[in-house]
């Protein structure tokens, strides 16, 4: 445990990378596979995630940006986007899937089923598309701690035009929204933002035990 704490104090929101230094095929299966395992709401994963290395698309995205840097600098850019097209067909895909893997009959999974197309049918369009976002948060903090595992620094960024992305990418025509960013890569020497201290508040500020 004093390791991983050692790993998330050591990791911050890193403002320059070196644009020369790249992910292994191996740390990037890594971390994909500890983003697959990550945890969602009813296991559903409502969600995909776009990993865009093409430097020309990068840059169009950088645009719609704000302009930073680490768009295009960092080793790999991965894009959260919520499924906005959630329905009764997607819980079918997911049942399916869970009578495959773990050899239960799709129809023992009736009750599960039943439950969760309920949730979904009573969201308004724009409450499921809230909730579904949510669920690439869940994905994007497993990311950054499994990065920081294996000191690989990220970003994580808000700071970008969402219909932009969906634009520039043809989300809209998969059902998609960009909802989150992270860049990973290395930080470069001259950031001066690796040497600042943590600002955190302390437990006693930020836990409330009943």
């Amino acid at each position: 445990m004093s390791t991983l704490l050692d790993n998330l104090n050591w990791r911050y929101a890193t403002k320059k990378f070196d644009a020369t230094k790249k992910i292994s095929e191996a740390d990037l299966n890594t971390l994909k596979e500890a983003v697959r395992l990550s945890a969602s709401s009813y296991g559903l994963q409502p969600f995909k995630v776009v990993i865009v290395e093409n430097p020309e698309l990068r840059e169009k995205l950088k645009a719609e940006a704000w302009g930073q840097t680490q768009i295009t600098d960092a080793s790999h850019l991965f894009i959260f986007a919520n499924d906005t097209t959630l329905d009764a067909n997607s819980v079918d895909q997911y049942i399916k899937n869970i009578s495959e893997t773990r050899g239960v009959p799709v129809e023992a999974l009736d009750g599960l089923s039943g439950m969760i197309k309920g949730q979904i049918a009573s969201l308004s369009n724009d409450a499921k598309n809230v909730w579904t976002s949510k669920q690439t948060y869940i994905a994007l903090g497993t990311l950054l701690s499994a990065a920081a595992e294996l000191k690989i620094d990220t970003t994580p960024m808000e700071g970008f035009s969402p219909a932009a992305f969906n634009e520039i990418l043809g989300f809209d025509k998969l059902g998609l929204n960009a909802a989150v960013v992270a860049t990973i890569g290395y930080r470069h020497d001259e950031d001066d933002a690796q040497h600042y201290k943590k600002v955190r508040k302390s437990q006693d500020e930020l836990f409330i035990t009943l």
